[in-house]
């Protein structure tokens, strides 16, 4: 496996204009995320800076850019308020150090090459749990929209100091904050490819503050401190070291998520396939650097990937020039900043908020499913006022139970039993040779993938079985089997050889094969009554039966002396 990214300079004006116009979009929205956790500017610029550099070095998607997004801050959010309210001395640290081990717990998932099972989740739940991250960011943007300090106690506490905050709205903030929104939702798409309308946004609010409200106390960023970041060494506290270890697990899980189905649009985009695994590693390297030196964690980020790619980017040399020119802004151009409003911040902070939500989704979800509906609304409401982890936790559960469930019906219908020889199942010739046996040869017939919802099928199937001499059971379109089913399968057939009647098992695949034989089952049934096809089991059932003529039919206790 290469160990850095494809960078390449093959395509050197793309890659530097893609990274240039990913860096220009990338500093208003770090910035309106660092101020929005709680962390500061410069925790924003830092995450942008390090999770970047290193995700761009270290990943596998050439085009994919990394830095702080909407849902990641969410939960930084709510990390900092959490441990800062418990450990006020010590819980920013212990919050950077939270980014670290949701790093290493990335790293981790990459190691143990979890890639591939990390986006294998129902689209209700990614959905419900997005629009729900969505709805918090927006939530808590309210204080800084109208001018207050972002109310204690997250979402709950925003929603109880909702009537204060209306009653005690600063207008000159508030305005800017609307003005800014509003620039966002009505800027013209045409334009919005040329010129990134964050940034013009960022620029106007903060004209507009210094020449037409620059008499009004507007609070502002401040002055960030120039130069590299001081380096975080982890901090730990033996009473919230379960708390930070499920906090880094729900920032991996989520950084992982955001970042794999970024790097699928990349992949649509540019046709270029990339490893899932090391793109895991790449973001939790970069994730670990970023706690390590102050900045919050970041993840693949949409709007920045799809910009950088339209721009030309091709190889990780655009997010490396993106991650060079930040770094720039952080080491000599940071006191620039020092007049940005925070309601120009909030006000772009709020437009993610509404972008992140899944309103396509939402508009049709009762449409397509009531179940799937009724899934999203619980994971959006589970994320909103309980937390993320429990939100997907039970919404995957209960989309599996309904997949389990849909799974077990069709499979069920998939299973028939054969005891006439006018059944379409059959051809001819198959028709002819059972039609001899005046009933004695049953088919049991399976179908698909034998999972274990099919076993209770199987056993309800077996109980209303008719009378019968021979047992074929056809297993000829399944590819796989369960325990559960085969186990179901192994009672069925050992019933009718405890009771001599023979029975013939029919196109066994290899790993049919395999789970059987590990059984025992294989080895109780004579070998020449396991064939390929039905028509040959067949043959052998008539000819057991003395029925090649159609004349004779033996006896049960016959029947079974042949076996």
């Amino acid at each position: 496996m290469r160990v850095f990214n494809e960078i390449g300079f093959n395509n050197l004006r793309g890659d530097l204009f893609g990274g240039m116009t990913a860096a220009i979009i990338a500093l208003p929205m770090a910035l309106a995320f660092g101020v929005a956790s709680g962390a500061g500017p410069e925790a924003g610029l830092y995450g942008a800076v390090l999770v970047g550099l290193f995700a761009a070095l270290f990943g596998s998607t050439p085009t994919l850019i990394s830095e702080p997004t909407g849902p990641m801050t969410v939960v930084m959010t709510a990390v900092i308020a959490n441990l800062i309210a418990t450990n006020p001395e010590q819980g920013m640290a212990m919050a950077f150090t939270v980014v670290m081990l949701a790093g290493l717990f990335q790293i981790l998932f990459g190691v143990l090459r979890l890639g591939h099972y990390v986006t294998m989740m129902p689209y209700t739940v990614i959905s419900g749990f997005m629009t729900g991250i969505g709805i918090i960011l927006i939530i808590l943007q309210i204080g800084p929209f109208l001018g207050h300090v972002p109310p204690p106690g997250g979402v709950l506490g925003t929603l109880q100091s909702l009537p204060q905050l209306l009653a005690d709205v600063y207008p000159g903030e508030t305005i800017l904050a609307i003005g800014t929104f509003l620039l966002l939702v009505f800027f013209p798409k045409r334009i919005a490819r040329l010129l990134p309308p964050q940034l013009i946004a960022l620029v106007a609010g903060s004209l507009v503050s210094v020449w037409l409200l620059g008499d009004l106390d507007l609070r502002r960023i401040g002055e960030i401190p120039t130069g590299l970041p001081q380096l975080q060494m982890p901090v730990f506290s033996a009473d919230q070291w379960t708390i930070m270890l499920v906090d880094a697990v729900v920032l991996a899980v989520l950084g992982s998520i955001d970042a794999l189905l970024t790097s699928v649009i990349a992949e649509n985009m540019t046709r270029k396939q990339s490893d899932s695994n090391k793109d895991l590693v790449g973001q939790g390297v970069g994730n670990l650097m970023a706690g390590a030196f102050g900045g919050i964690p970041g993840a693949g980020a949409t709007m920045g990937t799809v910009v950088n790619i339209q721009a030309g980017g091709r190889t990780a040399l655009s997010g490396l020039t993106r991650a060079g020119l930040l770094m720039a802004v952080v080491l000599w151009a940071a006191d620039l900043t020092a007049h940005i409003p925070l309601a120009v911040l909030a006000g772009i902070a709020m437009k993610v908020g509404m972008d992140i939500i899944d309103w396509s989704f939402l508009k049709r979800a009762h449409r397509v499913s009531l179940k799937a509906a009724g899934i999203m609304y619980g994971v959006i409401a589970l994320t909103v006022f309980v937390d993320l982890i429990t939100a997907v936790v039970i919404g995957v559960f209960i989309a599996n139970l309904l997949t389990i469930e849909r799974m077990s019906k069709l499979q069920s219908e998939a299973i028939k039993t054969i005891g006439d020889s006018h059944s379409g199942e059959l051809t001819q010739d198959e028709q002819l040779l059972l039609q001899r046996n005046k009933g004695d040869i049953l088919i049991f017939a399976l179908g698909g993938p034998l999972m274990f919802g099919v076993a209770k099928a199987i056993s309800r199937q077996y109980a209303v079985l008719n009378q019968h001499q021979v047992l074929i059971v056809d297993f000829s379109e399944v590819p796989t089997i369960g325990v559960s089913s085969s186990l179901a399968l192994e009672k069925m057939i050992l019933e009718d050889l405890e009771a001599g009647r023979p029975v013939f098992l029919v196109g066994l695949s290899d790993e049919v094969r395999a789970r059987l034989s590990r059984l025992g089952l294989l080895q109780r049934v004579p070998a020449d009554h396991i064939v390929a096809t039905r028509q040959e089991a067949l043959e052998k059932a008539n000819a057991l039966l003395g029925n090649n003529s159609g004349d004779a039919v033996i006896t049960p206790q016959n029947a079974g002396a042949a076996v």
